[in-house]
This record gives structure tokens, C-alpha cells and sequence, in this order.
């Protein structure tokens, strides 16, 4: 019997909300700090707001012996806990009778067959036909055993499943761009391209998504974003926190590799990008990947670029650790807790504009912010003395934690003399807007399940990431990161690098 679509129902309408067809989310390493604190969180706060389907099942797999009630007590801990909407236990009601548990190493074959006769089981008793998301919250060094599993056992195929089978890849998408290239190869030999999501989670967060929205919605900023008004562009990425239990992996990789790969050079790809021709994925990424392949790595690494440590020092009035001294560091370690790069764009619109980039860790405060510097005038009829507290026009993108934007522009202090200096209209997200926004988990998942790709990097854009990264880390090979102390903005290095263009970093 052939069911007719809802006539009432236009998809173009975006009053309505998105729901995804009955399906499943299989997490694994479902005990780790990621699915505890991020993604159990995103689909309670996806089942507050109603939009997940009726016929939906979190199932979880990792080497516990627990039963379905035990990951149900887990998840629910983990959902009170860190869920962004208010409790509701009608809610909870509604989702925990969907929760289930497969126990198994990733080399049990017989708990991955397990794992893929539950699957097939739903369809009978939660009517879900086949659909299922595989969301790989795992090392990166697990992902070829568990995608083979995938593979032996059919999981990964829609044809067999009846359905559509996605997989979710987590950063760090390999450890350069030949072993991304490897990691690309494996997952799409055992799923399809367009079935593998890469995660970044920055590209979920509303203001990064508001970059596009900014640029492209209004007539007011294309006319100047470019090399003719544009003088600099600074890109900050700073945390106050330390390593954290993070130190195997940390020091394994390095802020370069961690954060700036990735997150940084998104950030770069959307504010340099042309405008697409549509709001489609593909016409987004197509231009994301134009920028990408356009950016010239510092061809003289030691004055363009700057690796820092951080030493013991003072954060938020609290005396903390330097890196060499925190759990399970190894002695003498040359791995960087802070970068700073100048990088350059080859194309027309940005010839001549300088990307500061920077990352690090135990810094003043934590904050991710974009910061266009326009030109100053060319010509001041003022007096000299009156202009002495004037700087540069900018547009501030603040991505964390206080979202919203800032324009910075001179006006005349009041009073009898002409006196400039510069102030601030400031848009704040929490004040302009009564919703708050969704956490990027939130946004992303569901975007999986209902297969939008627009805000999941491709292979492509991976690959031409790690072209930009791969010449700094074979340049910085054998050397020492310089110091600095804890609770201030990096190293010295990082402050004469703009000196020597006559800039300074914009305080975040």
C-alpha cells in the first residue's frame, strides 16, 4: 500500500521542525567522557525538544559487564547531569525504555554479531526499518578493528540493513595528511562517502554557524572583506584549563595537531570562503575547500611561527602545574601547549592579508574569538593629540564562551575638544534571543540523523588541512618549545612575530 505524503506538510517551511525516521545511534565507547558528557546529553535535550522520533534506540557498546539497566542508570546520571534543557522525568520515561547494551571488546566477533542481530531485532520491536548511526566515540588507534567488524558483519552495508547506515568519525582525523588519506580509504571501503560524517564540533556551535549569516545575509560587510579594507585577520583560540587526564593522547599530538588542524582552519575556511551559489553542502564545501588549498604555510617557519610550553604559573588565582609537571608527562618533553602562525591566502580577495593564528593552553582566560582588523584611514584631519587612543576598526566574532559579535569603530569622546577613541556595539546572543542556543552535540547528531552534511568537514578538506600542517610539525622536528607561565598570553615569540609586521595581538 503506497502512503501518500502530508499535502499540509512543505519541507521548505523551516517552522517545522526537522525529525528524523525511526532509527538508531550506536555509540561506541559509550563509558568514555564524550558520550557521558556530550552525546547522552544531546539526545536528552533532542527528546525535550521533541525532535527525535517515537522509534528511536541509544545503544551502547563497550567492554562492561553491565545489562540494559545498568547503562540505563549510567545514562540517566550522565543526562541530569550535563543535559543543557530542564530535567523532565516524562521525558526520561520516554527515552530510557529505548536504551540498550551490548557488552564486548572490539575484537569479540561474537559480540559484534550480537551487536548486529539487535540491530536487525528493532525493526520487529521498535519499528525501526534498517536505520542506524554508528558514532565511533573511541581512540583513533581503535577505528580500523572496529570499521572492519562493521564490514565482516554487514552492519555497514544499507542494502543488506534494509536502511541507511551512517558512521561518525571523530577527531583527530588521522596523525598527518598520509595516515588521514589511510584512515579516508578505510572508512569509505566500508561504508559510502556520503554516509561518513567527519565531527567537528566547533562547526555546530550557532556562532560559528552565524559566520555564513553575517557575511552573506547583509550588504553591509561583503563590500569591505577583502585585502582593499581588510589589514589583518586574528584567529584565537584560548583555554585556561591544562591537559586535564588527556596526557597520553596530548602528548602524542601536540596543539598543532589537536586543535589547529582542525577547528582553526575551519574557522579560517568560513571567514575567507566566496559566497557559495547555495546553501547546499556541497556548494560549502566546495568553497571551504577552495580557501583550504589556497593558504601559503610560512615559507620561513622560525619567524612565522612560534611553539610555547607552558611553566607553572597563576590562572584564575589559583597556583597550577607547568606541563612537564602534570600526571604521566614525560620528562623533557618537546610537545607544544601553545601555536602561533602566520599564514597567507593566494587568491585575489586576501593577496597581502596576514591569518595570525593562535592556540593554547593556560592562558588568561578561555575564549574563541575571530577578529577582522580593517585599514585605518588613509588621511586623519585631526590633530595628532586627539587621535593618539584611535586604532583599528573590527569586527569581532566571539565563538565561545560569550557568543555574539562586536564592532569597534572611533567616536568622539564628549566634551569641547576633538578628541577620538574607539568603542564597542556589542550583540550578545543570550540578550538578542529569547531560545538559547543548542549545544554543537546537539545540532550535530541530529543533522546525522537526518543526513544534512552541510556542517561536516569532507576527505578533501581534511587532507588539504594536514597540507598546511604537515611542513610547520616537519620544521619544528627536533626543537624546543619556548616558555611561558601559566595565566599569561604565550610566549614572548608570539608578540614579536606581529611586532616585526608593526601589528599586535588584539587583547581577547
Amino acid at each position: 500500500m503506497k502512503i501518500s505524503t502530508n499535502p499540509l506538510r512543505d519541507p521548505q517551511d523551516r517552522r517545522l521542525p526537522r525529525i528524523p525516521e525511526p532509527c538508531a545511534l550506536v555509540i561506541f565507547g559509550v563509558t568514555g567522557d564524550l558520550a557521558r558528557k556530550k552525546l547522552i546529553p544531546a539526545v536528552y535535550d533532542l527528546a525535550n525538544r521533541g525532535l527525535l522520533p517515537p522509534g528511536f534506540v541509544v545503544l551502547g557498546f563497550a567492554r562492561r559487564d553491565w545489562g540494559d539497566g545498568d547503562f540505563e542508570t549510567i545514562a540517566k546520571a550522565a543526562a541530569q547531569k550535563h543535559a543543557r534543557t530542564p530535567w523532565s522525568e516524562d521525558v526520561w520515561s520516554r527515552v530510557h525504555g529505548n536504551i540498550m547494551f551490548v557488552p564486548g571488546s572490539f575484537e569479540d566477533d561474537t559480540a559484534f554479531d550480537q551487536l548486529a542481530q539487535t540491530l536487525d531485532d528493532l525493526h520487529k520491536t521498535h519499528g525501526i526499518p534498517g536505520n542506524a548511526a554508528f558514532y565511533l566515540s573511541i581512540p583513533p588507534s581503535a577505528f580500523p578493528i572496529v570499521l572492519k567488524q562493521l564490514g565482516r558483519t554487514g552492519m555497514a552495508d544499507n542494502k543488506r540493513s534494509g536502511g541507511w547506515r551512517r558512521v561518525i568519525v571523530e577527531k583527530p582525523f588521522g596523525n598527518d595528511q598520509e595516515s588521514a588519506k589511510q584512515l579516508d580509504a578505510l572508512v569509505d571501503d566500508v561504508f559510502t562517502p556520503r554516509d561518513v560524517f567527519r565531527i567537528d564540533h566547533y562547526l555546530g556551535k550557532e556562532t560559528v554557524q552565524n559566520i555564513l549569516a553575517l557575511r552573506f545575509a547583509n550588504t553591509l560587510f561583503e563590500p569591505v572583506w577583502n585585502s582593499h579594507h581588510v589589514d589583518s585577520v586574528q584567529i584565537t583560540m584560548a583555554e585556561d584549563v591544562g591537559i586535564g587526564t588527556r596526557a597520553a593522547f596530548y602528548d602524542s599530538v601536540g596543539t598543532a595537531r589537536d586543535v589547529v588542524q582542525n577547528h582553526l582552519m575551519q574557522l579560517l575556511a568560513l571567514i575567507a570562503m566566496e559566497e557559495p551559489t547555495s546553501f547546499s553542502p556541497n556548494q560549502i564545501r566546495a568553497e571551504k575547500l577552495k580557501v583550504l588549498r589556497a593558504i601559503a604555510p610560512p615559507t620561513d617557519v622560525a619567524a612565522d611561527s612560534v611553539r610555547g610550553q607552558y611553566l607553572p604559573g597563576w590562572v584564575a588565582g589559583e597556583r597550577v602545574k607547568g606541563y612537564l609537571e602534570e600526571d604521566n608527562i614525560p620528562a623533557g618533553s618537546t610537545t607544544e601547549t601553545y601555536v602561533a602562525i602566520k599564514l597567507g591566502i593566494q587568491n585575489r580577495r586576501w593577496a597581502g592579508v596576514p591569518f595570525y593564528v593562535r592556540a593554547g593552553k593556560r592562558l588568561p582566560r578561555r575564549v574563541t574569538e575571530i577578529a577582522m582588523l580593517f585599514k585605518k584611514a588613509p588621511h586623519l584631519p585631526f590633530d595628532a593629540d586627539d587621535v593618539e587612543m584611535l586604532g583599528n576598526n573590527q569586527l569581532v566574532i566571539r565563538v565561545q564562551p560569550d557568543e555574539g559579535v562586536v564592532l569597534k569603530f572611533g567616536s568622539k569622546v564628549p566634551g569641547t575638544a576633538m578628541e577620538l577613541r574607539d568603542i564597542a556595539m556589542d550583540f550578545s546572543y543570550g540578550e538578542a534571543f529569547t531560545d538559547s542556543s543548542p549545544e554543537a552535540y546537539e545540532r550535530l547528531v541530529l543533522d546525522v540523523l537526518i543526513g544534512d552534511k552541510t556542517l561536516f568537514p569532507d576527505a578533501a578538506e581534511v587532507e588539504a588541512s594536514w597540507a598546511v600542517i604537515d611542513p610547520l610539525e616537519e620544521a619544528w622536528a627536533g626543537t624546543t618549545p619556548a616558555t611561558y607561565r601559566s595565566g599569561e598570553w604565550g610566549p614572548r615569540a608570539a608578540d614579536e612575530m606581529l611586532g616585526r609586521d608593526g601589528r599586535a595581538w588584539r587583547r581577547a
